[in-house]
Protein backbone atom coordinates (compact mmCIF):
# COMPACT_ATOMS: atom_id res chain seq x y z
CA UNK A 1 0.00 0.00 0.00
CA UNK A 2 1.44 3.36 -0.93
CA UNK A 3 1.62 6.31 1.44
CA UNK A 4 -1.02 8.42 -0.35
CA UNK A 5 -3.58 5.60 -0.15
CA UNK A 6 -2.78 5.01 3.53
CA UNK A 7 -3.19 8.75 4.28
CA UNK A 8 -6.56 8.85 2.50
CA UNK A 9 -7.88 5.73 4.26
CA UNK A 10 -6.65 6.72 7.73
CA UNK A 11 -7.78 10.38 7.53
CA UNK A 12 -11.28 9.79 9.03
CA UNK A 13 -9.78 7.93 12.01
CA UNK A 14 -7.11 10.61 12.52
CA UNK A 15 -9.78 13.34 12.47
CA UNK A 16 -11.93 11.53 15.04
CA UNK A 17 -8.92 11.08 17.34
CA UNK A 18 -8.06 14.77 17.04
CA UNK A 19 -11.66 15.71 17.92
CA UNK A 20 -11.80 13.57 21.10
CA UNK A 21 -10.54 16.24 23.52
CA UNK A 22 -11.28 19.95 23.49
CA UNK A 23 -11.12 23.13 25.52
CA UNK A 24 -14.24 25.28 25.57
CA UNK A 25 -15.79 28.34 27.23
CA UNK A 26 -18.97 27.92 29.27
CA UNK A 27 -22.08 29.74 28.04
CA UNK A 28 -25.03 28.21 29.98
CA UNK A 29 -25.72 25.67 32.74
CA UNK A 30 -28.92 23.69 33.26
CA UNK A 31 -28.77 22.43 36.86
CA UNK A 32 -32.37 21.13 37.06
CA UNK A 33 -31.77 17.49 36.14
CA UNK A 34 -29.93 14.64 37.79
CA UNK A 35 -26.79 15.62 35.89
CA UNK A 36 -25.83 19.11 34.77
CA UNK A 37 -26.21 19.91 31.10
CA UNK A 38 -23.91 22.62 29.79
CA UNK A 39 -23.54 24.70 26.68
CA UNK A 40 -20.10 25.75 25.46
CA UNK A 41 -18.51 27.70 22.67
CA UNK A 42 -15.75 25.57 21.22
CA UNK A 43 -13.67 25.52 18.06
CA UNK A 44 -14.16 28.49 15.73
CA UNK A 45 -17.86 29.30 16.28
CA UNK A 46 -18.73 25.73 17.34
CA UNK A 47 -21.67 25.55 19.76
CA UNK A 48 -21.56 22.47 22.00
CA UNK A 49 -24.96 21.83 23.58
CA UNK A 50 -26.06 19.31 26.17
CA UNK A 51 -22.57 18.38 27.37
CA UNK A 52 -22.93 16.33 30.55
CA UNK A 53 -20.96 17.31 33.62
CA UNK A 54 -20.14 14.59 36.10
CA UNK A 55 -19.25 15.81 39.60
CA UNK A 56 -17.59 14.06 42.52
CA UNK A 57 -19.99 12.67 45.10
CA UNK A 58 -20.66 15.21 47.86
CA UNK A 59 -19.38 18.19 45.85
CA UNK A 60 -21.37 20.32 43.44
CA UNK A 61 -21.22 23.76 41.89
CA UNK A 62 -22.80 25.86 39.17
CA UNK A 63 -19.95 27.62 37.35
CA UNK A 64 -20.45 31.09 35.91
CA UNK A 65 -20.52 31.82 32.17
CA UNK A 66 -16.99 32.47 30.96
CA UNK A 67 -15.50 29.58 32.94
CA UNK A 68 -13.25 27.26 30.96
CA UNK A 69 -13.63 23.51 30.62
CA UNK A 70 -11.96 20.40 29.29
CA UNK A 71 -14.34 18.13 27.37
CA UNK A 72 -14.00 14.66 25.95
CA UNK A 73 -16.02 13.31 23.05
CA UNK A 74 -16.17 9.48 23.04
CA UNK A 75 -15.26 8.18 19.61
CA UNK A 76 -14.48 11.72 18.49
CA UNK A 77 -18.18 12.39 17.90
CA UNK A 78 -18.79 16.03 18.82
CA UNK A 79 -22.53 15.43 19.32
CA UNK A 80 -22.11 14.06 22.87
CA UNK A 81 -19.57 15.86 25.02
CA UNK A 82 -18.62 14.91 28.56
CA UNK A 83 -17.24 17.63 30.83
CA UNK A 84 -14.11 16.42 32.59
CA UNK A 85 -13.22 19.59 34.51
CA UNK A 86 -14.35 23.20 34.85
CA UNK A 87 -12.12 25.98 36.15
CA UNK A 88 -12.40 29.72 36.41
CA UNK A 89 -9.11 31.58 36.49
CA UNK A 90 -10.94 34.83 37.33
CA UNK A 91 -11.69 33.61 40.87
CA UNK A 92 -9.22 30.80 41.56
CA UNK A 93 -7.31 31.27 44.82
CA UNK A 94 -3.60 31.71 44.25
CA UNK A 95 -0.59 31.37 46.51
CA UNK A 96 -1.67 28.28 48.43
CA UNK A 97 1.08 26.24 50.05
CA UNK A 98 1.84 22.67 48.98
CA UNK A 99 -0.89 20.35 50.31
CA UNK A 100 -3.46 23.08 51.05
CA UNK A 101 -7.05 22.72 49.82
CA UNK A 102 -9.69 25.42 49.36
CA UNK A 103 -13.33 25.84 48.39
CA UNK A 104 -14.13 29.29 47.01
CA UNK A 105 -16.60 31.31 44.94
CA UNK A 106 -16.81 34.49 42.88
CA UNK A 107 -17.88 36.57 45.93
CA UNK A 108 -14.59 36.08 47.77
CA UNK A 109 -15.98 33.50 50.19
CA UNK A 110 -13.55 30.72 50.98
CA UNK A 111 -12.91 27.74 53.17
CA UNK A 112 -9.19 27.03 53.40
CA UNK A 113 -7.73 23.83 54.82
CA UNK A 114 -4.35 25.37 55.40
CA UNK A 115 -1.05 24.34 56.91
CA UNK A 116 -1.80 26.57 59.95
CA UNK A 117 -5.42 25.41 60.45
CA UNK A 118 -8.85 25.90 58.92
CA UNK A 119 -10.01 29.37 57.90
CA UNK A 120 -13.52 30.37 56.82
CA UNK A 121 -13.83 33.79 55.16
CA UNK A 122 -17.07 35.49 54.15
CA UNK A 123 -18.38 39.03 53.95
CA UNK A 124 -21.87 37.51 54.10
CA UNK A 125 -23.84 35.86 56.90
CA UNK A 126 -22.55 32.45 58.05
CA UNK A 127 -25.14 30.04 59.47
CA UNK A 128 -24.80 26.70 61.24
CA UNK A 129 -28.01 24.69 61.35
CA UNK A 130 -28.11 21.53 63.44
CA UNK A 131 -30.09 20.02 66.31
CA UNK A 132 -26.98 20.27 68.48
CA UNK A 133 -23.64 22.05 68.11
CA UNK A 134 -20.61 21.20 70.23
CA UNK A 135 -17.42 23.24 70.30
CA UNK A 136 -14.43 21.71 72.04
CA UNK A 137 -11.24 23.69 72.47
CA UNK A 138 -8.35 22.18 74.40
CA UNK A 139 -6.79 25.57 75.12
CA UNK A 140 -9.05 28.52 74.39
CA UNK A 141 -12.13 29.66 72.45
CA UNK A 142 -12.25 33.29 71.35
CA UNK A 143 -15.25 35.24 70.08
CA UNK A 144 -14.63 38.78 68.89
CA UNK A 145 -17.89 40.62 68.24
CA UNK A 146 -19.52 43.86 69.39
CA UNK A 147 -22.62 41.90 70.41
CA UNK A 148 -23.48 38.28 71.16
CA UNK A 149 -27.20 37.45 71.26
CA UNK A 150 -28.56 34.27 72.88
CA UNK A 151 -32.03 33.01 71.91
CA UNK A 152 -32.79 36.42 70.37
CA UNK A 153 -33.04 37.96 73.86
CA UNK A 154 -29.90 38.06 75.97
CA UNK A 155 -27.15 40.29 74.56
CA UNK A 156 -23.81 39.51 76.17
CA UNK A 157 -22.17 42.57 74.66
CA UNK A 158 -23.84 45.25 76.76
CA UNK A 159 -22.35 46.98 79.77
CA UNK A 160 -24.42 47.27 82.93
CA UNK A 161 -26.87 44.51 82.02
CA UNK A 162 -28.07 41.58 84.09
CA UNK A 163 -25.35 39.36 85.52
CA UNK A 164 -24.60 36.20 83.58
CA UNK A 165 -23.60 33.12 85.53
CA UNK A 166 -20.19 31.67 84.81
CA UNK A 167 -18.63 28.49 86.07
CA UNK A 168 -17.95 29.00 89.77
CA UNK A 169 -20.40 31.92 90.21
CA UNK A 170 -22.77 31.73 93.18
CA UNK A 171 -26.28 30.77 92.03
CA UNK A 172 -29.27 30.48 94.38
CA UNK A 173 -32.71 29.39 93.14
CA UNK A 174 -31.60 29.75 89.49
CA UNK A 175 -30.47 33.35 90.09
CA UNK A 176 -26.89 34.60 89.99
CA UNK A 177 -26.16 36.12 93.39
CA UNK A 178 -22.44 36.75 92.98
CA UNK A 179 -20.74 37.10 89.61
CA UNK A 180 -17.79 38.56 87.84
CA UNK A 181 -18.19 42.11 86.58
CA UNK A 182 -16.58 41.27 83.24
CA UNK A 183 -19.48 39.38 81.62
CA UNK A 184 -22.83 41.19 81.59
CA UNK A 185 -26.07 40.95 79.66
CA UNK A 186 -27.76 44.00 78.18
Amino acid sequence: MNRALFERLSAPMRNRIQMMVSRAVLQLVDDAGGIQAMQFSGLSDELIEGAERFQDYGFTSVPLPGAEAALVFPGGLRSHGLVVAVGDRRYRLKGLKDGEVAVYDDQGQQLLLGRDGIRLVSSLKVEIEAPEVAITAAEKATITAPSIVLDGEVDLGGEGGKPIGRHGDAVVADKVVASTTKVRAA
